[in-house]
């Protein structure tokens, strides 16, 4: 549940930290009984906390949320070179490969995903995406980039739900699904904790986090960062049993004469999109939530909002490439929503 402002009951200060600032909260007196950890995995921090008034379950349930991270980035990291989408990624132009229901699923979630969008979310954007190394400081040059960008395309994979099988039409054709594994990941563990009986957590996965419940009779209140100021926040927003992701050009790059290359690539270019610097989603589902924070980064600012409109239980907080904040219906400030138009 989004917890929206009123004139009875109105928003706290706008100023969205990320995962840190939720997790700031919970260190308070009664912190004894919340349970948690945060560990290295998936090429981010994973972090999980919860109440529970056994320290032993409570503990077991914290295990069992790590323990279900590293299964699914067995099955779907690109850099593990025995997992299954690596085995996808190696044969699937030679013919239909054997995914699994799970990861079968998760491809066609993703390929709904690319058709809702119309191709701005597009797994198969590592067939360039390969060739950016942001720990190195290295691209594609242009010519990589035209050869490769031919095979971005989501509709080269066909995905099979009753064999549970994925093929590629063209060789070369690569999928990643960085855009979208890290919500499953959090939504998966939050399932996991509702099986323990746990009422009240929440779990973060980089810029993708889900709430369980509220946060003992209080909302979450979940910050967005400023995208060029570090440790600062730009908006704050209080959360109740929802998803929230953040896809923003700060999370991996490195600066080459001036400009930033980051890790949302534009499928129609090849190279990294630009006119935002940061997209959140609120919604029930943090695979979708996930997704589409991609996208809406990808489409910019009008025609991210009007996707986000017409998704009723989905809204956006949008901050362009210069600074300003833009909002979806569903969550623009009372004063910014009755402000009178004077644009006649």
């Amino acid at each position: 549940m989004i917890q929206r402002g009123s004139k009875d009951k109105p928003w706290p200060t706008l100023t969205l930290a990320g995962p840190l600032f939720v997790l700031a909260l919970l260190s308070t007196p009664a912190a004894a009984e919340w349970y948690g950890d945060s560990r290295p995995m998936m090429g981010t921090e994973i972090s999980v906390y919860l109440w529970h008034d056994d320290p032993v379950a409570g503990n077991e349930a914290v295990e069992a949320v790590f323990a279900e991270v590293a299964r699914i980035n067995q099955l779907m990291s690109t850099y593990i070179e025995d997992s299954r989408i690596s085995q996808i990624n190696r044969e699937a132009a030679n013919g239909p490969v054997d995914a699994g229901a799970e990861l079968t699923q998760m491809i066609l979630r993703s390929l709904d995903m690319s058709r809702l969008t119309l191709g701005a979310f597009d797994i198969t954007y590592d067939s360039v995406g390969q060739y950016y190394d942001f720990h190195e400081h290295r691209r594609p040059d242009a010519a990589t980039i035209e050869k490769e960008l031919p095979l971005i395309d989501y509709r080269l994979v066909q995905a099979d739900p009753v064999k549970n099988t994925v093929s590629f039409a063209k060789q070369g054709v690569r999928i990643n699904l960085g855009g979208i594994a890290k919500g499953y990941t959090v939504e998966r563990a939050v399932e996991l904790l509702r099986q323990r009986g746990v009422t009240n957590g929440i779990v973060t996965a980089g810029g993708d986090t889900r709430l369980l419940g509220d946060r003992r009779g209080q909302p979450w209140v979940v910050g967005i960062r400023d995208p060029r100021k570090e440790g600062e926040v730009a908006i704050r927003i209080p959360l109740v049993d929802e998803a929230i992701s953040t896809s923003g050009d700060y999370e991996r790059y490195f600066e080459e004469d001036g400009k930033r290359y980051h890790h949302i690539i534009q499928p129609a270019t090849g190279e990294p999109a630009n006119g935002v610097h940061s997209a959140t989603i609120v919604g029930p589902d943090a695979v979708i939530t996930d997704g589409l924070s991609t996208s809406v980064f990808i489409m910019g600012v009008d025609k991210g909002l009007r996707l986000i409109a017409t998704l009723p239980d989905y809204e956006a907080i949008v901050i362009d490439a210069e600074g300003r904040l833009f909002y979806s219906d569903g969550l623009r400030p009372p004063d910014a929503a009755e402000a009178p138009d004077d644009t006649e």
